[in-house]
């Protein structure tokens, strides 16, 4: 389900994320907090990118499924094989986050995510919805 990127993997990523350049793809290759989401075929279907706050807590950054194989079950199924990864990896913890406005909070909450807090910005450069932040125990 999860691999880590290669680099023949930034042509699909950058469609997925347009603004991601080669420069932030390589930190995320180098670190190997990037993944490819793969169908039982092994086709990409998906990414998902993390980093760590506080250089301890795994984040969500990004977790993009193509829209044509999105609500097939692909986002629960990477996230349960990203928690299980940082689960053997010793974290107790993840978050994520996602805009208000968006659908994919109703995913996260299905799959044990709590709400822990928002961030609005106003006036600036990053004007958006409210950001809602979510988190969930690793047991």
């Amino acid at each position: 389900m999860l691999r880590l990127f290669t680099k023949e993997d930034y042509g699909f990523a950058s469609k997925l994320l347009p603004r991601l350049t080669h420069k932030y793809f390589d930190i995320y290759l180098n670190s190997q907090t990037g993944f490819i989401i793969e169908d039982n075929n092994l086709e990409s279907v998906g990414i998902l990118l993390y980093s760590f706050l506080w250089e301890k807590l795994p984040f969500v950054q990004h977790l993009i499924i193509l829209e044509s194989k999105r609500n097939q079950g692909y986002g629960s199924l990477a996230l349960t094989d990203f928690e299980n990864i940082m689960k053997q990896q010793g974290y107790k913890l993840v978050m994520l986050s996602t805009q208000v406005d968006e659908k994919a909070q109703f995913l996260y909450r299905k799959l044990g995510y709590i709400d822990c807090g928002s961030l609005f910005f106003e006036n600036t450069n990053f004007d958006q919805p409210c950001e809602l932040f979510l988190k969930k125990k690793l047991d």
